[in-house]
């Protein structure tokens, strides 16, 4: 055997090197996009729950596809999103065309997730979002089904059943305060960051609260970057309002969770404020954070179903913080994407499509279909209310996030919400929700105990 001379002995230690450290090719491994604004918690659960998802898959041997196993690889994209819309379409692309990935999951702001979204599209590309909850992302799939098939909504459900969920949990909380309160007609203030997702909420405040009995006394739209609410919660205050209706998904909500502490309004606060469902919240808030009241998905104790605690108990374990519902890039990989991949044995679009928008699937968070408009059209919107996915509504209680809504009732021949928790447990109570506490604060200016 004739001898390498020195620089042949180099070239090839330098290819064996280059193929030892080079990661896998696209052809043998399953690419997931994870696209959010990382610099905040959002994108950081994205990222996490995506991440959990990977590890479980890949110790349990990857992902069938026909008749082979594949890893899957999760690659992270920050889509600077809360400052630059062309930011966020060009992360999009480049998870795409450079980093050759099959699946892109996240987006945050309906804004700059409209402009993946035809990223995506271009490309064909399969996109589940992971934050954002404008209905336009789905009516687009609907009126334009050949472009914008290839999305699909994967968390949360959309501002108009976000806003049916508001309203369901504020006659819970009506009834409550009514009981403990005496009050008969009640003032409401709304306080609703300004974006695009948030619009048709504050519309439908704005119309249905009159025709509930119930006063709209002012409407305040903040940035959601908002640093300082004093402006906008005193003038709040002089409105003598019972109830403050908070819709702010940016980092303004700790802002104001930590000011309604230090001002103790006389009103209960509630809505949906996404900071608050963090366990980080308590502390970033000086510990001011108690009763306020947020929609949310996750909480420490909460039991949807089999799958759930499992979920949090190892979300917790892993990041020492409940999941989010950005975390939920977790279900949309590990249950729905994996399954259908795995029952129509490939990665083609084309064949995935139609078995994802027919699928049912339960997950930690319930049950998750893909709905369709009144025309039959599909709309790659998730379908929601009881026996599906409702989310929960949290609560600050002495320190401790805790669930307390939702309730249900039996309406032959569905399952509706109910007003108060039931006189017995059902089928459909969800395990571990405590009552609604009212701020003393609240209780002290009513003459109550």
């Amino acid at each position: 055997m004739k001898r390498l001379n020195l620089f042949g002995f180099s070239l090839l230690m330098g290819i064996l090197l280059f193929a030892a450290s080079s990661p896998a090719s696209a052809e043998d491994e399953i690419r997931f996009g994870i696209i959010g604004p990382m610099r905040f918690s959002y994108g950081q659960e994205q990222w996490n729950g995506a991440q959990m998802a990977a590890d479980e898959i890949n110790e349990a041997g990857g992902i069938k596809v026909g008749n082979k196993k594949m890893k899957i690889t999760v690659i992270k994209a920050d889509s600077n999103e809360f400052f630059s819309i062309a930011a966020a379409a060009s992360a999009m692309e480049q998870l795409i065309l450079r980093d050759k990935c099959n699946f892109v999951l996240g987006g945050l702001t309906s804004e700059a997730t409209l402009a993946m979204q035809d990223v995506a599209m271009d490309h064909k590309t399969i996109f589940f979002s992971a934050g954002p909850a404008h209905p336009q992302l789905c009516d687009r799939v609907a009126e334009n089904y050949a472009r914008y098939k290839y999305y699909f909504r994967g968390t949360p459900f959309n501002s108009n059943y976000l806003q049916k969920n508001i309203l369901n949990q504020l006659r819970s909380i009506s009834v409550a305060m009514k009981k403990q309160l005496n009050i008969e007609s009640f003032k409401i203030a709304i306080l609703a960051e300004k974006a695009l997702w948030v619009d048709p909420i504050v519309k439908e405040f704005e119309t249905t609260l009159p025709k509930m009995g119930m006063e709209v006394v002012g409407t305040w739209r903040p940035q959601p970057t908002a640093k300082d609410l004093m402006a906008e919660l005193k003038a709040i205050e002089a409105t003598n309002c019972h109830i403050i209706m908070a819709v702010i998904n940016g980092p303004a909500g700790v802002t104001l969770g930590r000011q309604y502490g230090e001002l103790k309004i006389p009103a209960v606060i509630m809505g949906i404020i996404s900071q608050a469902s963090t366990l980080k919240y308590y502390e970033a808030t000086q510990k001011m954070a108690d009763y306020v009241v947020t929609l949310g998905t996750y909480t420490p104790e909460l039991e949807i179903n089999e799958l759930t605690q499992p979920f949090i108990k190892e979300y917790m374990k892993r990041y020492n913080e409940v999941p989010q519902y950005t975390a939920n890039t977790h279900q949309i990989i590990k249950y729905a994407i994996k399954q259908a991949i795995e029952d129509v044995g490939s990665l083609d679009p084309e064949k995935l499509i139609p078995y994802l928008e027919s699928g049912i699937t339960k997950i930690p968070a319930g049950v998750a279909a893909s709905a369709r408009d009144e025309l039959g059209r599909p709309t790659h919107d998730l379908v929601w209310g009881p026996n599906y996915t409702v989310g929960i509504g949290e609560q600050w209680q002495e320190g401790k996030l805790v669930a307390i809504w939702p309730h249900f009732k039996w309406m032959s021949p569905y399952w509706e919400f109910s007003v108060e928790p039931p006189d017995k447990p059902n089928e459909m109570t969800y395990k571990g929700l405590y009552p609604f506490k009212i701020a003393p604060w609240v209780l002290q200016a009513y003459g109550k105990k």
